[in-house]
């Protein structure tokens, strides 16, 4: 189990390391007054550190590495 959950955290690792954010579109109500509503698209941002990947990278190299062989 661990070998695996080591696997995951290097592969997730490596994808934020390579992407180091995603946007995403929202649809907002701006007005909504009885049977008139206006709504606009706005546009947010995932973003977060390059190093939180090398991290995750890094503890899961660690786990692969001590985990025990059955």
């Amino acid at each position: 189990m661990q070998r695996i959950v080591g696997l995951v955290l290097i592969v997730v690792g490596a994808i934020m390391l390579i992407w180091t954010g995603f946007t995403y579109t929202k649809k907002e109500k701006i007005i909504d007054a009885g049977p008139i509503q206006v709504s606009a698209d706005k546009e947010k941002s995932v973003n977060w550190p390059p190093y939180a990947g090398g991290i995750l990278l890094l503890g899961g190299v660690v786990l692969v590495a001590t985990a025990k062989r059955t």
